[in-house]
């Protein structure tokens, strides 16, 4: 009996289990990860339980193997809002069960290092998350090859994005419509530029913008766990993709109408003039911004940048011969692997390579898209291809992650 197991009580390590849980869904875990991983803690303290999770919640369910059946059985119900990326805390919280787990730290000592993972954030990392907001539209804009105009506009919109997220933390009132003020904040500022200053590709700058809240990693998982049958946990997370890409699109044509009603009729062009040395540079820039909005730990920023860039590559250049639906598919199934073989030798997370190497390859701004052709009542093969595209991109991707686990197992479910 591990040491952990023997001086903490059965209700204290419920209480750490439970604790463990509700931080690995804070942190984005999707279903089937969270309650393997849990299901191995609670063993390895001499638990038997039985997880249920969702997107909004995690159901547990436990008993004490060593006393008479029914005499020990007890439920926690956890409601939690839906989680967010964030490798640092996801990898200290895989840190801090595995040391409880073999007695290398009691369960009272673990939980004083979770709680030690909730001290506020600085004003310097703020600024960092600013920034990062701003770079990652900006290199997500360079990517497509957009005007330089374009780039400097959707980097603009990109940091007041950032600041208004920042604003909403302190205010719960409006994370309900947080996603549609972004967008039509996003559409209104675009306009602006494109009846002030000069003209813009409007759409794609404005999908460039938000491409930090398109939920096209949201989207994949929830696919993902229908495939691996938690289909309540599936069915509510696609759910909630939509919902949020619906209040995206909704924003934005709010801010298009309100412009038409104050006659500024934005001069609209279709340019992709950047040479090829841009979207080499805006790759660079949107792994390193992907490791600062996933909170990657500074020792984990070029793993995380690797994988990032190592997914686009491999998707393009295999792409270019087989066709981009293959493309996705080999780097899904080549960065899940890669995934899992980091966490085998490394015993860390294989989130830190897996979660960045398929955000470049997540089909939201193409959702988007369609979305936005749909309501602006572009003609019907505008309206399909895209919509047509995130089908295969899904597919693609889910067919990658699930050949990926099988090509080499995972050593541990995170």
């Amino acid at each position: 009996m591990p040491p952990s197991e023997s001086d903490a009580t059965y209700a204290q390590r419920i209480a750490f289990v439970c604790e463990i849980a509700a931080r690995l869904h804070t942190y984005g875990t999707t279903a089937q990860r969270l309650e393997g991983a849990v299901e191995v803690l609670s063993r390895r303290l001499g638990l038997d339980c039985e997880p249920w999770s969702n997107p909004t919640g995690v159901i547990l369910s436990f008993s004490d193997p060593a006393r008479p059946l029914g005499l020990s059985d007890t439920t926690r119900v956890i409601r939690l809002a839906p989680g967010e990326n964030d490798l640092y805390k996801l990898g200290e919280a895989d840190r801090i069960a595995e040391a409880v787990a073999v007695g290398e730290m009691s369960v009272a000592e673990g939980h004083t290092a979770l709680r030690a993972l909730d001290r506020p954030h600085s004003r310097r990392w703020r600024l960092v998350q600013l920034g990062a907001f701003a770079l990652a539209s900006a290199a997500v804009a360079g990517l497509w090859r957009l005007p330089w105009l374009d780039i400097a506009t959707a980097s603009l919109i990109g940091l007041v994005i950032g600041l208004f997220a920042q604003i909403t933390e302190r205010r719960p009132q409006l994370k309900e419509a947080s996603d549609a003020i972004s967008a039509l904040l996003a559409g209104l500022l675009a306009v602006l530029v494109a009846y002030f200053v000069a003209p813009l590709n409007l759409n794609t700058v404005v999908i460039a913008s938000l491409v930090v809240l398109l939920p096209g990693l949201t989207l994949t998982n929830a696919v993902n766990e229908l495939t691996s049958q938690h289909l309540v946990s599936g069915t509510a997370r696609f759910a909630g993709a939509i919902t949020t890409m619906l209040k995206l699109t909704v924003g934005t044509l709010i801010a298009l109408q309100l412009a038409h009603w104050l006659g500024l009729e934005p001069a609209v062009r279709a340019s992709r003039p950047q040479p090829g040395w841009v979207e080499w540079v805006a790759l660079a820039a949107a792994a390193y911004a992907f490791a600062l909005l996933f909170r990657a730990h500074r020792r984990d920023i070029p793993w995380v940048m690797a994988a990032a860039i190592a997914g686009y590559l491999i998707s393009r250049f295999v792409g270019l011969t087989l066709g981009s639906p293959v493309g996705i598919f080999v780097s899904a199934l080549a960065l899940t692997a890669a995934g899992n073989l980091f966490a085998r030798k490394l015993g860390r997370p294989g989130a830190i390579i897996r979660v960045p190497g398929i955000i470049m390859l997540v089909p939201g701004s193409i959702s988007l898209r369609g979305l936005m052709n749909l309501t602006q009542q572009i003609d019907g093969g505008a309206v399909e291809a895209p919509l047509l595209t995130v089908l295969y991109v899904v597919m693609a991707l889910v067919a990658g992650l699930l050949f990926g686990n099988l090509l080499v197992p995972a050593r541990k479910f995170l």
